[in-house]
């Protein structure tokens, strides 16, 4: 099995070969390579099977295809490696990387936001305050109209990630990214800045504030919290559609510790600042966002079934929802170059963007103030 595994795809021709090519007939059905013995000296060339399910239109779950992908995880200190059928996340090859897609990039950001900044923010032109007005005008309470707000982002962004399969199919990959963006960007605003505008509001249910050690317990929950970012988060010239949008199923990095880190990562932010401001609008915002995450769980898996079948399955036994499970009850194998994982330019990335977002509250604060929201 491990001479099949090792050998074959370096005879398959991509233009002699169709990617919906059935499986059956390029690999004899195995769930994992057992034993597979790899020399303390060597590394697997950098090289990886991932089973990608490549989707039909005609008949979806029979269209199974086997590439040869190109990555970073090695087995260098390893016996023993279980061959990945998912993908190598926050992989990042400057190498590989072509100008022009970013300058589309830039091109494509600076265009959204002027977009954004005119329909939907701007006093005197945009659509945002009279949304606010509307929903606010329906309650007095701040805390309801905090959860109104996550409800309609909640039914608009997953409700268009649950129809994305049909979507794509009937207008494209790209064009139902920038509709999908379309629409869950204003009212990500919208909530973000209503949030910040009222998060003193309500009753006062503790105070923490002022104990020693508070502060710097909750900068190091929310610093960690931002590097539980679901990886495709990192893929920015799909987010912009420069490239073509795709589903991936990561299966290294983050995904090693939990299987949904977004969850986990807003989990922890929520409790930091649950616990710094300790009043009903942070803890009505909490809920609001840690059960719309929490559907994301149920949601997602769901998605990811459907499109990748028993490759998903074979993800999801050896990984976990809740951080380290699949680690501490021995189904997910650290490589003892774990850490090699991290060290790539998307997390250095995350870095620097998180300290700044932190030295950059007293402008988004200030942005928001000036909104009226």
């Amino acid at each position: 099995m491990a001479a099949i595994l090792l050998s074959t795809p370096a005879r398959i021709s991509p233009a002699k070969y169709s990617p919906y090519l059935p499986a059956r007939h390029l690999f004899r059905q195995s769930a994992k390579v057992e034993n597979l013995k790899i020399s303390k000296t060597h590394k697997l060339n950098h090289y990886r099977l991932a089973c990608r399910a490549q989707l039909s239109p005609e008949k979806p779950e029979e269209k199974v295809g086997w590439e040869l992908n190109r990555g970073s995880v090695s087995t260098e200190g390893n016996d023993t490696a279980d061959a990945l059928v998912g993908e190598d996340a926050a992989a990042f090859d400057i190498g590989n990387q072509k100008a022009l897609s970013w300058i589309y990039f830039s091109v494509i950001l600076g265009v959204v936001l002027a977009i954004l900044y005119v329909a939907w923010i701007d006093p005197s032109t945009g659509y945002g305050g009279a949304y606010l007005d509307a929903v606010s005008s329906l309650f007095s309470s701040h805390e309801v109209v905090m959860l109104s707000l996550l409800f309609i982002f909640a039914v608009a962004h997953s409700g268009m990630a649950s129809f994305r399969d049909a979507g794509e199919r009937l207008m494209g990959e790209r064009a139902y990214r920038v509709l999908f963006a379309g629409m869950s960007l204003p009212l990500a605003v919208s909530a973000v800045v209503y949030f910040i505008n009222h998060r003193y509001d309500g009753v006062q249910l503790w105070q923490v504030q002022s104990i020693p050690g508070v502060h710097q317990l909750v900068w190091l929950l929310s610093f960690i919290s931002f590097f539980f970012l679901y990886p495709s988060t990192f893929n920015l010239l799909e987010v912009a559609a420069v490239d073509k949008p795709k589903m991936h199923l990561w299966e290294t990095g983050i995904i090693r510790i939990s299987r949904h880190p977004q969850m986990v990562g807003q989990l922890i932010w929520c409790i930091a600042h649950t616990l710094w401001m300790g009043n009903s609008m942070m803890l009505t915002t909490s809920l609001g966002l840690i059960a719309h995450h929490i559907f994301g769980v149920w949601n997602g898996d769901r998605r990811m079934a459907a499109r990748y079948g028993k490759s998903f399955e074979a993800v999801k036994n050896r990984t976990s929802i809740l951080p380290f499970a699949a680690i501490l009850d021995g189904r997910q194998k650290l490589p003892n170059d774990y850490y090699k994982e991290f060290v790539r330019v998307p997390y250095i990335t995350i870095l620097v963007l998180t300290l700044g977002a932190y030295l950059a509250h007293p402008l988004m604060q200030e942005a928001s103030y000036h909104l009226h929201w």
